[in-house]
């Protein structure tokens, strides 16, 4: 068994959590504890950063959607980033993969979304007409 360690960094954007190590009902302990200290603000993202986690029982899926329910009772959003290939694929089974963002890393994930109020972006096209802008891309 891996130790899981989870270290926090506060960004302007909102807060990223670095999850190393297992996640499973053995670990999830420290994650929740972690949860219960965090203090996000309205407009502000949640980035949980999985990049080194080396398992994930559903135990942790679990605590994806707890750390999901803590940013959105604090008015942010969430969203998942360097998710391992194996845990990439049970989010896909379960239909999670719909309900979190999922970023290739930090940095492309580290940008609070629009509010869903807010219409896309538009921009003009060189003809002078107005063509819709994909806020993702």
């Amino acid at each position: 068994m891996t130790a899981l360690t989870v270290d926090v960094r506060d960004l302007p954007a909102g807060t990223v959590l670095e999850v190393t190590g297992e996640l499973d009902f053995t670990t999830v302990g420290g994650f929740h504890d972690v949860l219960r200290r965090l203090a996000l603000r309205p407009g502000q993202r949640l980035v949980i950063d999985l990049g080194g986690l080396t398992f994930c029982d559903s135990t942790g899926i679990t605590a994806f959607l707890a750390a999901r329910n803590v940013a959105l009772d604090a008015g942010a959003d969430v969203a998942l980033a360097a998710v391992p290939a194996p845990t990439l694929r049970v989010l896909g089974v379960i239909g999670l993969d719909q309900v979190f963002p999922v970023h290739p890393d930090t940095g492309a994930a580290g940008v609070p979304a629009a509010p869903a109020s807010d219409p896309p972006a538009r921009e003009p096209d060189p003809q002078g007409t107005m063509a819709w802008a994909d806020p993702e891309a």
